[in-house]
């Protein structure tokens, strides 16, 4: 399993599954010809996305981010739609620690789209269940409202079966959180209106993850935005901000979609200095 130690803290990614979105979609504007240098597509137009939640252990709590697409969730005609040719695996990755969906004490969600939220509940006979029963899960107040009351065009992407089951176990926040002291959860909008990013700290290093405002090393420039964005201008102020911020403090990125990288380090220019490259298993 792949893994990127910083300080103290430890970062692995768990087997989440994964999803094929169309190119053009993923990178808005840009045309073809140059995102098509930087992240390859298949016959279909689609680039591979992963799914896959970050885990963490801090001060004695099992920490994941994000969910995953979850399993048993999506219909045959959905898995077509959003090319989903694995679903989630994370029983079997969490084995590995000796650790059960029930030993997860906290989750942290960027947002609530499906494709990040499917995994916090279960189908069980004719209702859902919550995924991580013991656990508090984060998420902004704005985004957990959107959730519940989506308008015309988000109603696609927040769905009822991923929030019912696990309300009384989720804990809103405005602008900013800080969990165990170390990580920070920072409403930035952009992507949606509820959108978070999670910075963290340990031993004077430090990472970011910047969720789907970078849901990939090849959306470094702040003018490559999704067509998914609710608010592209917001996308592109937040990037500016945090991307040269981070790139200034040496932190390491973090991904939960890149097919190819799971953490990197960017130079001003944008030359990537160090890497923690996916390792290709056949079973995802």
């Amino acid at each position: 399993m792949e893994h990127l130690k910083v300080g103290e803290m430890v970062l692995y990614w768990l087997d989440g599954g994964v999803t094929h979105l169309d190119g053009g979609a993923m990178f808005g504007v840009v045309p073809k010809p140059l995102w098509s240098k930087k992240y390859s597509y298949n016959d279909k137009n689609q680039i591979e996305l992963r799914t896959d939640p970050i885990f963490f252990q801090l001060n004695g709590n099992n920490i994941i981010i994000d969910a995953g697409i979850g399993n048993g969730k999506l219909t045959d005609k959905q898995k077509r739609n959003y090319g989903v040719t694995a679903e989630s695996r994370i029983d079997v990755s969490l084995k590995e620690f000796g650790l059960a969906r029930e030993d997860i004490d906290i989750v942290l969600m960027t947002h609530l789209h499906f494709d990040h939220a499917c995994g916090l509940t279960i189908p069980d006979a004719d209702r859902h269940v919550p995924s991580f029963p013991n656990a508090v899960i984060y998420v902004p107040e704005t985004e957990w409202e959107e959730m519940r009351h989506p308008n015309i065009r988000s109603k696609s992407t927040y769905w009822k079966e991923n929030w019912e089951a696990v309300q009384d176990q989720v804990q809103t926040f405005k602008e900013e959180i800080t969990i165990e002291g170390a990580v920070r959860m920072i409403h930035t909008g952009g992507h949606s209106d509820g959108h978070a990013i999670i910075t963290g700290e340990s031993g004077g290093e430090k990472w970011i993850h910047m969720a789907d405002l970078l849901p990939t090393h090849a959306h470094r420039n702040p003018l490559w935005v999704m067509a998914y964005d609710d608010y592209p201008m917001t996308s592109i102020f937040q990037k500016q901000k945090w991307i040269d911020k981070a790139i200034q403090e040496n932190a390491w990125f973090v991904f939960y979609h890149d097919a190819i990288y799971r953490a990197l380090k960017w130079d001003a220019e944008g030359n990537i200095v160090a890497k923690v490259e996916r390792e290709r298993n056949p079973e995802s």
